[in-house]
């Protein structure tokens, strides 16, 4: 007789459906045959941010090439920078392909975890927000060895705290919960933020609203959006041509490797481009316009805030129903909006937050007591996250999380990051796993040891501090008020692979009856070593162009060399 499922027990327990919960279950069955893993995730379908973020416009400004997993790439991109519906649907056929469905419970939220310092497990309360399975349970534990977070950094709305807000009685929606069913068709809208987000929604709107106020705090800096359609025999030869399309991936790997400069440091060439690239556009689409040049204009270094990317927004807000509004909002009154130092109040029936994420709050909402009952907000005081490369937080055991604090990338694809971080934690998973069962099936527990995850923060921010992220002229999503960064990396995203190739096991606490096992090992190895994907290109066009043609002209010459023989 089979045995039945385990609902309420498994190995792993991972939070998060989207692209990093994804690649982390994969990882675990794929490489090491581990399938007692269950997935929660709060929306109703695997996708994260990508199905979370439907709002007009919506879509990648990484180019398509490096946008899948590299185990899974997807070859039929019909863009260059793919749409969200691509998106959302290439990483639904990823979770059918690897029968991750049968791993998820969707509809539930994790709210709080602990730690049992008897057992060395996991008791995970899991919240079920909707669906049938409310109708029977509205919560229930899983108790499980380990816990993966995939929440990510981008998944907690940040609202705005503005006066007479309860008051308005026009609609208010944030861009990750649009609504699909409100008509802005002949609505008076105003949409609060200028960043990427907006820059894609407000060209989208603008045509069918009376009139659309945006509302600036910071402008950015805009470069042209060089995408293009795809044509069909381009998806052919990217499909069925391996050579070409690991080509086509390995080149746009190394330009926006390139593209670090430009968003880390201020005086280089490639930073100099960029205030070219924003220079131009400013010239060629406001050039009649030199009132909007001038609020528009970024008074910052590149990097300093997150790079946008669009061809369409600065013609944008030269339409006649649309106005730019740069002054601080003073209030929201019951049917309108007023800004400092103006007298009139605008009418608008809907106003849009395009304000982001709550980004400082590593694991939104989740409640942690991990070891001898300690509270992450103790692990954490002052709600500075650190965690030591990432992914392992101090105190915290058998956890481990992916896109975690100083892991961001503002020039390249994070599925590169994801994929590596997802590729580390499942060794260390399986080490776990495999020292327990080689002590006859013992206990065994790990975490980073505090003192070395402090000097892994202490020197990140040494190496950010001299980057434009912490360019005191603006602020971001990735900066704290007091100056700390603790979103983003500062180096490239080989950079941060490298980095995960290697564990070392010392850097580790340990305990449990497996844990004199565990120091054996680690006294002997050290370390261990996790291969990382290596996608850059290594040779150079001309490089590649010359051994082709080498190759060529050998074979011509062996060729006629045969024939020779032959006569």
């Amino acid at each position: 007789m089979a045995k039945p499922p385990a609902f309420t027990n498994t190995r792993v327990l991972i939070i998060g459906g989207g692209i990093s919960g994804m690649a982390m279950a994969i990882e675990l069955i794929t490489r090491y045959s581990i399938r007692e893993i269950v997935i929660i995730e709060k929306s109703g379908g695997f996708g994260g941010t990508w199905r979370d973020n439907v709002y007009p416009g919506a879509a990648c400004d990484v180019f398509s090439s490096l946008y899948s997993y590299s185990f899974a790439q997807k070859f039929d991109f019909t863009r260059t920078l793919p749409g969200q519906e691509e998106i959302l649907t290439y990483l639904t056929d990823v979770a059918q392909e690897y029968k991750l469905y049968q791993h998820a419970r969707f509809n539930s939220s994790v709210r709080k975890m602990e730690w049992n310092d008897d057992q060395l497990k996991w008791y995970t309360t899991v919240t079920i927000d909707g669906g049938k399975d409310s109708e029977y349970s509205t919560s229930y534990k899983v108790v499980s060895d380990y816990v993966i977070s995939a929440i990510g950094q981008l998944c907690k709305p940040k609202g705005f705290d503005i006066p007479g807000l309860a008051g308005f009685e026009g609609r208010v929606m944030h861009t990750a919960r649009w609504d699909r069913g409100l008509d802005l068709t002949g609505k008076k809208v105003a949409i609060v933020g200028t960043g990427a987000t907006s820059a894609q929604v407000v060209p989208e709107i603008a045509p069918i609203t009376k009139h659309l106020t945006v509302c600036q705090r910071n402008p950015g800096f805009v470069i042209p959006r060089h995408d293009n359609e795809l044509s069909p025999w381009q998806r052919w030869l990217r499909a069925n041509v391996p050579l070409v399309r690991k080509r086509i991936r390995a080149e746009n790997m190394n330009f926006r490797e390139l593209f670090h400069q430009a968003v880390t440091q201020a005086d280089s060439k490639y930073a100099d481009l960029m205030r070219q690239m924003n220079n131009g556009l400013l010239e060629k689409q406001l050039s009649d316009r030199p009132d909007l040049q001038e609020k528009v204009k970024p008074r910052y270094n590149p990097g300093c805030k997150r790079t946008v990317i669009t061809n369409d927004y600065y013609p944008t807000l030269k339409r006649p129903n649309v106005d730019l509004e740069t002054s601080d909002i003073e209030k929201l009154t019951k049917n309108g909006i007023k800004f400092q130092g103006i007298d009139e109040v605008r009418d608008i029936d809907v106003l849009i937050l395009a304000t982001g994420f709550d980004t400082f709050n590593f694991l939104g909402d989740l409640h942690i007591v991990g070891r001898e009952g300690q509270t992450l907000d103790q692990i954490w005081p002052n709600g500075v996250a650190k965690a030591l490369k990432g992914i392992a937080i101090p105190e915290i055991p058998n956890f481990g999380m992916l896109y975690g604090p100083n892991t961001n990338l503002s020039h390249n694809s994070l599925i590169l990051v994801i994929e590596a971080q997802a590729r580390c934690l499942a060794a260390m998973i399986n080490r776990v796993f495999t020292v327990r069962r080689n002590a006859g099936n013992g206990t065994l527990a790990v975490w980073p040891k505090k003192e070395v995850t402090e000097r892994h923060w202490e020197k990140l921010q040494d190496r950010l501090q001299n980057t434009s992220f912490s360019d005191p002229a603006c602020s971001s999503w990735w900066k704290r008020h007091d100056g700390i960064i603790v979103n983003n990396w500062p180096g490239t995203a080989i950079d941060y692979q490298r980095l995960l190739e290697e564990i070392k096991w010392q850097d580790f606490d340990a305990t449990g009856s497996a844990k004199s096992a565990f120091n054996s090992e680690v006294s002997k190895s050290g370390s261990q070593t996790v291969p990382r994907v290596m996608e850059e290109a290594w040779l150079s066009r001309s490089s590649l162009l010359a051994i082709v043609l080498g190759g060529l002209a050998a074979g011509v010459t062996l060729h006629r060399m045969w024939r020779l023989q032959c006569m």
